[in-house]
């Protein structure tokens, strides 16, 4: 980086510093990128069939090295995974990657060379559902299938939340014959965020009047504001802030002066942000445990007309539940005609009794709260019915 640069603005004055904290936990400096084109070329010199890496599809010098490897021992190059194909496009256009002639091949063209000269670049490091490489993993993946002896290297480290999804994806190439290296095997990926001494040397050199950590978990935001507490600024001009707040700036003073709706926008069918906590809740609750709806069949007066009807979805599979349903048509007409006793409102007392006292039953019963939705249908008089 521009430390000269950055260090004559800190002279001019800088009113306020945004600064990631991902790794401000770790000591040290972050190593350079050097190292990983330096293991690519071992691991490259040694492999013996096909290599698919998979990185991020923004890490352009990554990539570079990816391909410069590929020269070096021979092999052609493709790419697999929509983002990549498009940032390697604008990058070869922008001149950011050089490529020699010859070296990038279409998917499809590459198939019919021998294993041992082709290299793969793809997206899904992160394991992602739907993405290349988990796609390659899983065999679901249309050009691309897994072959005893392919060397598959995961160039990235997880981003806190996503281990789950990189472990499932690495036993997965193992279990389809892959031979797989990752981080934790060689030093196959330097992070691109900085860590503790060049952290402070941003500090060191920009001096800014108000600061504000970013990019991390809350712990790391705190971590960062401690450090900069720690390089000499002031408690007060320190903003640890969450998504949506926030901050008015003028040259004398910053505070934090409300919020603005932030986050995740849903889109489902034909609605954009119109599905709220509410909506996922429910859709969660039936997803787990299912639905029951209880239908009771009254006159005006409130007297049944029919046995109560029990329909269920994804909680029982009702012709190897029959006892099961009987037992609750029968629980559900006792609860209905004790109601009506206490009948406030119309049936909605009624309904709640059902809902609560069917829902206890049930949990008792099978250890499962499916969601219950009683519905009462009154039959004006005089009307015919069946």
């Amino acid at each position: 980086m521009d430390l000269a640069r950055i260090a004559e603005l800190g002279k001019k004055g800088v009113l306020l510093l945004i600064a990631d904290s991902t790794n401000v936990e770790r000591p040290g400096y972050t190593m350079s990128e050097r190292t990983v084109g330096d293991t690519l070329d071992n691991v490259f010199k040694d492999a013996k069939s096909r290599i698919i890496v998979a990185t991020f599809a923004s890490n352009i010098h990554r990539i570079q090295q990816i391909i410069n490897s590929s020269v070096k021992f021979g092999r052609k190059v493709t790419l697999s995974g929509r983002s990549m194909v498009n940032v390697v496009s604008v990058a070869m256009r922008l001149g950011y990657l050089n490529i020699p002639p010859g070296v990038l091949l279409d998917i499809d063209k590459i198939q019919k060379l021998p294993r041992e000269q082709i290299v793969i670049i793809t997206t899904g490091s992160q394991g992602v559902p739907m993405s290349a490489l988990t796609r390659i993993a899983a065999s679901t993946h249309r050009k691309v299938r897994i072959e005893k002896g392919d060397l598959v290297i995961i160039s990235a480290s997880a981003i806190p939340g996503n281990e789950k999804f990189i472990s499932r994806v690495i036993n997965d190439l193992f279990k389809q014959g892959a031979d797989v290296i990752y981080d934790e095997l060689v030093e196959i990926h330097v992070s691109g965020h900085a860590r503790q001494e060049e952290i402070k040397l941003i500090h060191r050199l920009v001096r800014p009047r108000f600061f504000v950590p970013v990019h991390g978990e809350y712990r790391h935001l705190k971590q960062h504001a401690n450090l900069a507490q720690f390089m000499g600024m002031k408690e007060e001009n320190i903003f640890l802030m969450e998504n949506g707040q926030v901050l008015e700036l003028s040259q004398k003073k910053a505070q934090i002066t409300g919020s603005v709706q932030a986050g995740d926008i849903l889109v489902d069918g034909l609605g954009i942000g119109d599905v709220g906590n509410v909506v996922l809740r429910d859709r969660k609750h039936l997803s787990e445990d299912g639905l029951i709806v209880v239908v009771v069949t009254v006159n005006q007066e409130g007297n049944l007309l029919t046995e109560p009807e029990v329909i269920t979805r994804g909680f029982v599979y009702v012709k190897e539940s029959e006892s099961l349903i009987d037992d609750i048509r029968d629980y559900a007409r006792e609860l209905f005609v004790k109601s009506l006793a206490r009948r406030k409102n119309g049936y909605s007392n009624a309904k709640n009794i059902i809902k609560d006292e069917l829902g206890s039953y049930l949990y008792q019963r099978t250890k499962r709260s499916p969601m219950i939705l009683p519905v009462v249908i009154e039959i004006p008089k005089g009307r015919a019915w069946g």
